[in-house]
């Protein structure tokens, strides 16, 4: 099966909102803590091997990186990877640029259509994992979790870590938020969940694509 995703290249690299991409198409965005997996992911996901890259100082990386899919000419949109949050050792300068970096953008992006929050599935929905769903959760638009590294627990630990995730996105639909929150389980060691990430990712740079096939 053709991926829209496969066809993904680095477009450019910003530190600071103002300086990012003047784009017109879709945007997803992928969050995580430091080591949640997400880089791994990601060039799972585009089906290659150095597209993103983890840093070797977890948490120290407060860049945004973004990748546009589809066609050079004409991308379809972006994917949108954001610095990792959560290494206890980063200095509170660094936490503070990258909370206003992340808070503001998951807030204000217009061209944000969708957030894919990175959560170990051994420790879901952490204190700044709901963070990011709080900054997210008043622009009304979706997040599906991958709950990452699930190769490392049992059946029955996979299906309660699942359980929990959507018993806690049912209490955020429930406080009001009005945006889709979905969950699966993720491997990319073991490539658990790929297609369903695929279509999910894929429905919102191109729902026209999506609609139309089915």
């Amino acid at each position: 099966m053709a991926f829209l995703l496969h066809q993904a290249r680095f477009f450019t690299t910003v530190n600071h909102l103002r300086d990012l991409p003047a784009t017109a198409r879709p945007e997803v965005a992928f969050a995580g803590r430091s080591n949640a997996g997400k880089s791994t992911a990601i060039n799972l996901l585009c089906n290659q091997k150095r597209l993103a890259f983890a840093s070797k100082t977890p948490g120290r990386t407060q860049h945004i990186n973004y990748f546009s899919v589809g066609k050079a000419d004409e991308p379809a949109g972006y994917l949108v990877d954001l610095p990792g949050y959560g290494y206890a050792e980063v200095p509170e300068a660094a936490k503070a640029h990258w909370e206003q970096l992340l808070s503001l953008y998951l807030q204000t992006r217009a061209q944000l259509a969708g957030l894919v929050l990175m959560m170990d599935a051994r420790r879901p929905l952490t204190e700044l994992d709901r963070r990011m769903i709080e900054w997210f959760a008043p622009t009304g638009k979706p997040i599906h979790a991958l709950l990452t590294k699930c190769d490392k627990l049992t059946r029955q630990e996979s299906v309660l870590a699942l359980r929990t995730a959507n018993k806690a996105f049912d209490e955020y639909s429930k406080q009001g938020y009005e945006g889709k929150l979905s969950a699966q389980l993720f491997s990319a060691l073991k490539r658990v969940g790929l297609d369903e990430a695929h279509e999910v990712i894929e429905s919102w740079i191109a729902p026209e694509e999506k609609s139309t096939a089915a």
